[in-house]
């Protein structure tokens, strides 16, 4: 079976569609690309339209990637201020004379819906989330609409990057699951993977699952995305791994809208936080 993303994100943006049509204001998000990768600038305009379509406006906010720290940091702090602003992102990767780190502590955490300004991990952290990183959550979404369930089942993570593996993990064993993690270099991978009955991969290594490494029956989620040949490829071999897996999630398609669905309901708790 092969999970179809869209469509487990339309029945989200829906319910996000017809809370923003409740509101007295249009809520605003802005997604800060520096330079001008065209991976990159694709996702922003992915998001972009997909918030447009649920009623919300978004605020265009490119620079050259000539900028300087410095004053990526100001535009930042202006842009925490824009009217009606409810949910702030930063396109990553940065280019590499940028800090990470310092550029995402310039967003107010109260409108980091991708929460990953370290305000806002450390709650997620200790149990006591302001938001719920989209992608972690959108492989929450996937899981609790198997029909196989999760109680029960043996759960290996590949990866521990913070935008996925490391979240979900988190979510995963806070919930008693049976999560076990690895690293994609990890001696004899496919011996651990065999093993599970749900696989999780966010490694952004292209075809690193295989067919031979998975067991018949189970789930496979591919959270990991690369760029190759020009095209976006997932960590999974998915023309092979098909046939023997239960199911599992394409790239693209999969994670990726169920992740910009997610990343829309932060950004309207923010709106309906405003109202409160």
């Amino acid at each position: 079976m092969v999970i179809d993303g869209r469509e487990i994100a339309k029945g989200i943006l829906d319910e996000v569609k017809s809370a923003v049509s409740g509101l007295h204001f249009k809520p605003v998000f802005c997604d800060i690309l520096v330079g001008s990768d065209p991976v990159s600038q694709s996702y922003v305009n992915i998001k972009a339209k997909t918030a447009e379509k649920c009623g919300m406006d978004f605020y265009p906010a490119q620079f050259p990637e000539s900028i300087s720290q410095e004053d990526l940091i100001k535009e930042v702090v202006r842009l925490n201020s824009v009217k009606n602003i409810c949910g702030l992102i930063v396109q990553l990767p940065l280019p590499e004379h940028l800090s990470k780190e310092a550029v995402l502590e310039a967003i107010n955490p109260e409108i980091d819906v991708d929460c990953i300004g370290e305000k806002n991990l450390q709650k997620f952290y200790s149990g006591n989330p302001k938001f719920i990183p989209p992608t972690a959550g959108s492989i929450l979404q996937v899981l609790e609409k198997n029909p196989q369930g999760i109680e029960g089942k043996k759960i290996l993570v590949i990866g521990q990057g913070f935008l996925v593996g490391k979240p979900v993990s988190y979510l995963l064993k806070a919930k008693g699951l049976d999560v076990s993690t690895a690293d994609k270099d990890v001696k004899d991978l496919g011996a651990l993977a065999r093993q599970a009955d749900i696989i999780i991969s966010g490694t952004g290594s292209p075809k690193l699952i295989k067919a031979e490494m998975i067991k018949p029956g189970s789930v496979v989620i591919d959270a990991g995305t690369a760029e190759s040949s020009g095209q976006i490829m997932g960590d999974v071999d998915f023309e092979s791994v098909k046939d023997v897996a239960f199911a599992v999630t394409p790239v693209p398609g999969g994670i990726g809208p169920i992740t910009v669905a997610m990343l829309l309901k932060n950004i309207l708790q923010v709106a309906l936080n405003k109202t409160a």
